[in-house]
């Protein structure tokens, strides 16, 4: 079975694709090798944000990450300032693919993200599914 890949377009210099190994093969500074270090009740692989926007250089005009999960057709849209610095994209869990019981084939984490429906950074985007991540202008879809 071919694993996916992960997008990441809208508001950006350059369009991106990335796949698992693609993220692996990433610097070590860039990666967290184990997210539950950092939260507990997760665990995986992990490729922190900012290392993913600096490879597609935001415009000036992005203010939100929407977070997209075409399996169940959910979005989070989440400003971009308040997770550029702490946001995780988990890539594999045990050296491999994150498996779609687990959530995958990516997972978008937000540690100590409140709970539901609660702040706009909330649990719910923490986003499982994920494959594709787009910067908008504005608030972009949101279905939580």
């Amino acid at each position: 079975m071919a694993e996916t890949n992960l997008t990441i377009d809208g508001e950006v210099e350059t369009r991106l694709t990335l796949s698992r190994a693609d993220m692996a093969a990433l610097p070590d500074e860039l990666l967290v090798p184990d997210v539950s270090q950092i939260e507990p009740r997760r665990q995986g692989r992990a490729v922190q944000l900012n290392a993913l926007l600096d490879r597609v250089a935001p415009a000036a005009t992005a203010t939100h990450l929407t977070l997209h999960a075409s399996t169940d057709d959910f979005a989070a849209s989440i400003p971009l300032d308040a997770v550029r610095g702490s946001g995780l994209l988990i890539f594999e869990i045990d050296g491999e693919a994150v498996h779609a019981t687990q959530g995958g084939p990516y997972r978008f984490l937000i540690p100590n993200a409140a709970a539901c429906q609660t702040a706009e950074l909330d649990a719910c985007a923490n986003v499982k599914f994920l494959d594709r991540i787009e910067l908008t202008a504005g608030k972009g879809r949101d279905t939580r």
